[in-house]
């Protein structure tokens, strides 16, 4: 197998009982297209092929491309795609309900997980990502790790911690430990898709502004006065003063609407 190339930021998992956490943490019921996110020299992928109705692994590397496609030549369920994740769209390749499994690089490990985010969404997904993204992606209000990452996921999916994996589990050893994460789209997301993008850029604006109380962080954010701030903060039903990192996704979003309706534009 090709050896590991740093450009990819190309770290693959060795440890059995790893995999088998991941694999499991996927619930496959039979008739889901699994697609698998970086498949690299196919340690996971073994693992699925027993277990997928249709497996979909997307590599970028061309190099494990052809070793990958060597290696599963006798399995028809099986399809080897040389890909930029970024540039696909994940529903039209599953063709139908699926579910999403990856051992992402750290570089891009966020712009992974919200372009898989975009509707028509995963019934699920499995991630091994960089411990400290895994504690911001489940983090509560209130908690160090809580912000703009853990509100805008939550805000349309739930985030379970699975467990860590220390760093002696790849090859080659990153210098961090990692965690698997499952992210399951919400039935009734707390924001529409119309809604999406907006609201991401204006959560990412308040946490900018974490320690200010919240009629401050609004002032600077939408550019208003202190007046206008204040009514958009007491028309969501929240207390002026405090603080964006406390409040809950439904609160967030029910400030960022109310702000919207205020003052058109935002």
């Amino acid at each position: 197998m090709p050896q590991p190339r740093k450009r990819f930021g190309q770290h693959f998992l060795t440890d059995r009982h790893a995999l088998q956490r991941i694999a499991d943490a996927l619930q496959l019921s039979g008739p889901e297209t699994v697609l698998e996110i970086g498949p690299g020299r196919g340690a996971l992928t073994d693992l699925l092929v027993g277990r997928a109705h249709r497996l979909v692994c997307i590599e970028i590397d061309r190099d494990l491309v052809a070793a990958l496609r060597d290696r599963y030549a006798a399995q028809p369920q099986v399809e080897i795609l040389e890909a930029d994740v970024l540039t696909l769209d994940l529903a039209h390749v599953a063709g139908g309900p699926y579910v999403l499994a990856g051992n992402v690089p750290y570089y891009i490990t966020t712009p992974i997980i919200f372009h898989a985010l975009e509707a028509p969404r995963p019934l699920r997904a499995v991630y091994l990502v960089q411990r400290e993204v895994a504690d911001r992606l489940a983090a509560d209000p209130g908690s160090k790790t809580y912000g703009a990452l853990s509100v805008n996921v939550q805000a349309v999916a739930s985030v379970e911690m699975l467990g860590g994996v220390s760093a002696g589990a790849f090859h080659p050893k990153p210098k961090v430990d990692s965690a698997i994460v499952r992210i399951i789209p919400r039935e009734h997301p707390l924001i529409a898709p119309a809604e999406e993008r907006s609201f991401r850029l204006f959560v990412t604006g308040l946490f900018g502004q974490r320690r200010r109380q919240l009629a401050r962080a609004i002032r600077t954010v939408a550019d208003l006065d202190a007046v206008q701030a204040h009514d958009v903060v007491v028309a969501a039903g929240l207390d002026p003063s405090a603080r964006a990192e406390d409040l809950a996704p439904a609160q967030l979003v029910t400030l960022a609407r109310c702000l919207w309706e205020r003052v058109p534009g935002q």
